[in-house]
């Protein structure tokens, strides 16, 4: 249980079929008080085949007896908790299939998904364009960059709230279902909240947080506040996977729990020539540590359009290497015209090649899952 006064965490799971505001959690929660320091949490857990309510009992819990929640009516089972990633993290006796749908579209990490759009919104003609592309290819999920944080102070910033009519109004049009979004500060999740009203909601925007706010701890509860939007995350360039997945855990704890976490490579100069280290390798890392769904951005690993001896482009290299190691979703620059594009044209796909990238992706899908299957036959399950 834990030395006396040590600070771990109990998470006391209930059977599917208690309701949430039912006279078991209440029991649960009234049980919780007699403890000192200890606070109660409830939060709803939406598996893919089943849904439940677990209660997380937060604070000095070590004097917590699991056997006097064991023996309450509704509770399927009692978990102690010494991890670090107390509500994102994989635990024994959690539901495992856990993940989130959002606007009609599955988030979890048996999913796979394809998000090729802009990196960033320059004109309305472009945007129609790729997501005429997107419809066409099958694709309900897209990218569109409003609100670019850049480097240099003289780059192109992005076109912000003014372009964001225009961008879910087409999307309604071609039938996309989520886009992801960066936001930068909270003002915007107010611009794309009301412009998405404004267009009678013809679409869905998950909320990106960059590479550059991957430690913009105010951000980040604010994202986790609200529930209406799920949440993107950028592992940070220059920062480890623990202090990423902390980060995680930020915007988890402060209720909203539907969180993808993206790779995109690190920065660090034994990447060259690539424009970062890619990190792909963390893919089954983070589905082991977490029950978050995991995504990958080969573009802005790679970060240009060379082509190797055998003639497939190293953008399509490194999204193998991630998908074979069963990423979940994909986050890919694409563009009309790259030559016109006003941020990281060097990296983004054309759209006749769009057709190519999926076909390549599903053929690399396909040999996850047979080497899942051949794993899952050589345990005996």
């Amino acid at each position: 249980m834990g030395k006396q006064g040590e600070s771990n965490e109990v998470i006391i799971i209930l059977r599917p079929d208690v309701d949430p505001s039912g006279p078991e959690i209440k029991q649960v929660l009234r049980q919780a008080e007699q403890y000192p320091g200890v606070e109660a949490r409830v939060h709803e857990v939406r598996g893919e085949t089943r849904s439940l309510v677990e209660v997380y009992l937060i604070g000095r819990t070590a004097g917590v007896p699991r056997e006097v929640f064991e023996e309450m009516p509704g509770v399927e089972r009692v978990v102690r908790v010494s991890q670090k990633y107390r509500i994102i993290g994989r635990h024994e006796g959690q539901v495992e299939a856990v993940g989130f749908t959002y606007n009609g579209v599955r988030f979890d990490q048996e999913a796979s998904h394809v998000f090729a759009g802009l990196c960033a919104v320059d004109t309305k003609e472009h945007v129609e364009k790729m997501m005429r592309a997107c419809q066409r290819a099958g694709l309900v999920t897209t990218r569109m960059g409003a609100y670019k944080p850049r480097t240099s102070p003289y780059d192109f910033q992005g076109l912000g709230k003014e372009c964001l009519p225009y961008v879910f109004e087409l999307a309604g049009k071609y039938g996309i279902r989520v886009i992801a979004m960066e936001i930068t500060h909270e003002d915007h999740i107010d611009e794309i909240r009301s412009a998405l009203r404004d267009a009678g909601n013809p679409t869905g925007v998950m909320l990106q947080i960059g590479t550059r706010n991957a430690q913009n701890f105010e951000l980040l509860k604010v994202v986790g506040q609200q529930r209406e939007f799920p949440v993107l995350y950028k592992r940070g360039m220059g920062i480890t996977l623990e202090e990423s997945l902390n980060a995680c855990e930020y915007v988890a704890s402060e209720g909203n729990r539907n969180i993808v976490f993206c790779l995109r490579g690190v920065k660090i100069h034994l990447g060259d020539p690539h424009r970062n280290l890619v990190d792909f390798a963390h893919v089954p890392v983070l589905k082991r540590l977490t029950r978050m769904p995991v995504c990958i951005d080969p573009s802005h690993s790679v970060g240009r359009r060379d082509r190797a001896p055998d003639g497939i482009l190293d953008i399509f290299h490194v999204t193998a290497q991630g998908l074979i190691a069963g990423a979940n979703m994909v986050l890919v620059d694409f563009h009309p015209a790259p030559e016109k594009a006003l941020c990281d044209g060097p990296q983004a796909l054309l759209l006749e090649e769009l057709g190519t990238f999926l076909e390549d992706a599903a053929i690399v899908r396909q040999a996850y899952e047979r080497r899942k299957a051949l794993a899952l036959a050589q345990a005996g399950k």
